[in-house]
């Protein structure tokens, strides 16, 4: 039987992801034989500092990057998120599969809104965007470091650490616990990271067995939205480190993105949309950005 074997992170949300790419594997190629091999990797071992301070989200992909090199793996399965904006070689993205919820989430046991905190109130996150975006709406709030996988930020909060924090909607779904979502955060008001929510498949892409195998997978207009923000982050040598935003949406043969750049020391934002054809993503995404650099972003971006 011919099989495929998959490299993954060990968190109860890869581990989801992964199991759902297999699943979605075994059923457009019957008799199929998937496999995962779970991994751990220095983003999920390394928890007591933020992820800009020890090298970023490629971190969540190496080791699974060397698996593969090594043979001992055919493919890895990512958050598209967590992805870098340019891969090294020899790898490619060969499916990217349909975009589940793109917003943020807004999760408390106490208050129901950002606007419903009191005045210094200790809200959660590690991400320096949503830590921008909660500056610019309440820059009384005391914003706290945040790490390690849904199930642990959840007990975090309920242990009395935070008063709030701020999730991904996808993952909270995806796990089980939408019943912890008070409200989403949502555009134009606010903006997810660039590709948040979408799951990619990544493989060699000399792997020719396995980009076909895949290719049944992947989801045209997803793909064409999260590689409008991606190139909009790329032209702004976004990463972990710098408070970008963005997102796409697909209407008629049209792309809209929506941009925005932030501080997370001061709460400034830089906003910039733009519409253009599906078929170049690429363009719209270099135009937004320069658009957003335009407006100023590139102080917001050398401060960063």
């Amino acid at each position: 039987m011919d099989t495929v074997r998959i490299a993954t992170r060990k968190s109860p949300l890869a581990l989801w992801q992964s199991e759902h790419v297999a699943e979605r594997l075994r059923q457009a190629h019957p008799g199929l034989e998937v496999v995962l091999v779970p991994m751990s990797t220095r983003g999920d071992e390394v928890l007591d500092r933020s992820l800009a301070a020890i090298g970023g989200k490629g971190l969540f992909l190496k080791e699974l990057e060397l698996a593969m090199l090594r043979g001992e793996a055919d493919c890895a399965v990512h958050s598209l998120k967590d992805v870098p904006m340019e891969l090294d070689e020899p790898f490619s993205l060969p499916a990217i599969l349909t975009r589940a919820d793109p917003a943020d989430a807004w999760v408390s046991n106490l208050y129901a809104s950002i606007d419903a905190l009191p005045p210094g109130a200790r809200v959660g996150t590690s991400s320096l965007r949503r830590q921008a975006q909660l500056r610019a709406r309440r820059p009384d709030l005391a914003l706290l470091d945040l790490r390690g996988n849904v199930n642990t930020r959840l007990a975090k909060l309920d242990a009395g650490g935070y008063d709030a924090i701020v999730l991904a909607c996808a993952g909270l779904q995806r796990l089980g616990f939408d019943e912890r979502i008070n409200a989403r955060l949502t555009p134009p008001e606010w903006l997810p990271a660039p590709a948040q929510a979408a799951v990619a498949v990544e493989c060699r892409g000399d792997d020719e067995r396995a980009q076909a195998l895949f290719a049944a997978l992947d989801d045209a207009p997803t793909r064409r939205c999260v590689e409008a923000e991606r190139a909009m982050n790329r032209a702004l040598h976004g990463s972990c480190h710098v408070p970008v935003a963005a997102f796409a949406q697909e209407e008629g043969g049209q792309l809209w993105l929506q941009g925005l750049v932030g501080s997370a020391a001061d709460g400034r934002i830089v906003r910039a949309e733009a519409r253009g054809p599906a078929t170049d993503p690429d363009a719209l995404g270099r135009q937004v950005a320069g658009l957003l650099l335009d407006a100023g972003a590139g102080e917001l971006l050398a401060q960063a």
